[in-house]
């Protein structure tokens, strides 16, 4: 059955204080979940909504974000891909791209980069669809709307997955939070440059353009 979200499922009124909208489906088999075809269809059909698929089988609808984080994106991304036009080592994508997470979650980071290695084994087709990977380096930046828990919780998920390297950025409090494979979180308060370590050698995010 094909239902188009956007102009039957999506509710006239939302309360102002709402950050995302949840949507749990069940199947007559109760153990079942939507698989990632499902929710590749799901999207097709509704690409006026922007949604993630939690590990549970749960569907997170977000609202589109305001022009001040929009454009903080846009900055991050545009520095991000600078800094890869010349090392030619990986992949960058947006808040667009969505993986494939090996728990099941599927995720769209705000930014992400993955290596040209882990790449290579995927064809032109595959590519076309969500990634069945984790990036090897993430970054979520908090907007008006977004729980920060909620957030703190993906960026664990990221790491548990397979990422090498996070930043949770946070303009609102400027601070971000770094998550590293070991399990290491370090809080970095107010932060004008911030370096991509080993996994992207030689990049540093100017954060006095975010902040």
């Amino acid at each position: 059955m094909q239902v188009n979200l956007a102009n039957n499922l999506i509710p006239k009124y939302i309360p102002k204080e709402t950050k995302s909208v949840r949507l749990h489906f069940e199947f007559e088999n109760d153990k079942r979940k939507m698989t990632t075809d499902e929710f590749w269809e799901f999207c097709e059909e509704n690409r006026k909504v922007r949604a993630e698929l939690t590990k549970e089988g749960d569907v997170i609808v977000m609202p589109p974000t305001g022009f001040q984080t929009s454009d903080r994106n846009s900055e991050i991304n545009f520095q991000l891909k600078l800094w890869n036009k010349e090392n030619k080592n990986g992949k960058i994508t947006e808040s667009n791209g969505g993986f494939i997470l090996p728990n099941g979650a599927i995720y769209a980071p705000d930014a992400s980069w993955t290596s040209n290695e882990r790449l290579e084994k995927f064809t032109p087709e595959e590519k076309k669809k969500f990634l069945p990977l984790c990036p090897d380096f993430v970054i979520e930046l908090r907007s008006e709307s977004d729980n920060l828990s909620e957030l703190k919780n993906k960026m664990a998920e990221y790491i548990e997955n397979g990422a090498k390297l996070g930043w949770l950025i946070d303009p609102k409090n400027k601070e971000v939070s770094v998550y590293r494979a070991n399990g290491e979180i370090e809080i970095l308060e107010n932060p004008t440059k911030i370096s991509g370590e080993i996994v992207l050698k030689g990049f540093e995010l100017d954060l006095t353009e975010i902040w």
